[in-house]
């Protein structure tokens, strides 16, 4: 199965989070899964890319333009396929892929996996969302998605979009155990 990680590429995050990001690259290439992600070689992004390798897996890796420079980009992914834009990126990497999955990031991953849920919520795909909570990383981000709950903004159907793990183990039991719900209407996860 190809599966899409978002993560940070920042290279001063706790080494905790970086274990966590090779643990469940290295948990993917054992169980047979390619990854696709943003082509990093740091940070979570690239942790996650140093388990694939390590456990001789299959990586594709997309990036802007702009990101292929010195030291940016893995070098050791099996394919690299260069965009002009983030917009585009995000869109190849949503192409290539059958499952998603958030580990720790800023503003990119966020964006990313907020796009990706969008997609889901209007019914625009029906794959396996995970999120890799290490160290309760994203604990106030589900606490802000009940209080939009909460609020009304969001239906409850909406928490059934995606999962929240934490272990890589458990990421990928729940992707590799996931059946689609083909009998939710669109209207059930729009925002009120």
């Amino acid at each position: 199965m190809n599966i899409c990680v978002y993560g940070a590429s920042s290279k001063t995050i706790d080494k905790s989070f970086t274990d966590a990001g090779e643990a469940l690259g290295y948990e993917m290439a054992k169980r047979g899964h390619t990854l696709v992600f943003g082509g990093g070689a740091s940070g979570l992004m690239g942790a996650v890319a140093r388990g694939i390798t390590k456990g001789k897996g299959y990586i594709i890796g997309v990036a802007p333009r702009y990101f292929d420079v010195d030291g940016i980009l893995y070098e050791h992914c099996n394919e690299v396929h260069v965009t002009d834009t983030m917009r585009e990126r995000k869109q190849k990497m949503e192409d290539f892929s059958s499952a998603f999955i958030m580990t720790p990031g800023g503003t990119g991953t966020f964006d990313e996996f907020f796009e990706i849920l969008t997609l889901k919520q209007v019914g625009r795909h029906t794959l396996p969302i995970a999120i890799l909570n290490t160290n309760g990383y994203f604990d106030h981000l589900v606490e802000l998605i009940e209080v939009a709950i909460a609020g009304n903004f969001m239906t409850e159907a909406n928490r059934q979009l995606y999962k929240v793990c934490d272990t890589p183990e458990e990421v990928l039991d729940y992707i590799e155990g996931y059946t689609a719900e083909g009998n939710k209407k669109i209207s059930d996860y729009k925002d009120i």
